[in-house]
């Protein structure tokens, strides 16, 4: 079964997404409003308080990278 999701992210919400799918890190500096937004689209999660991309949000920003190259285009 495949869903495809689109997402309308603002260019600072896709920042956001890209700033955390690297390795954790303490000092991770995101701004809390951007994460809860993601946050309630399912794209990140927050266990010990910490903000996490989920797998829903690691294929957002897979299937987003295309679309984000032509912006900049």
């Amino acid at each position: 079964m495949s869903i495809d999701f689109d997402y309308e992210l603002s260019p600072d919400q896709w920042d956001t997404l890209k700033a955390l799918r690297g390795p954790t890190s303490r000092d991770r500096h995101v701004k809390n409003y951007l994460v809860e937004g993601l946050v309630r689209l399912g794209l990140v999660s927050l266990p010990d308080g910490m903000p996490v991309i989920t797998p829903t949000g690691r294929r957002v920003l897979v299937r987003g990278s295309c679309r984000l190259l032509d912006l900049a285009s």
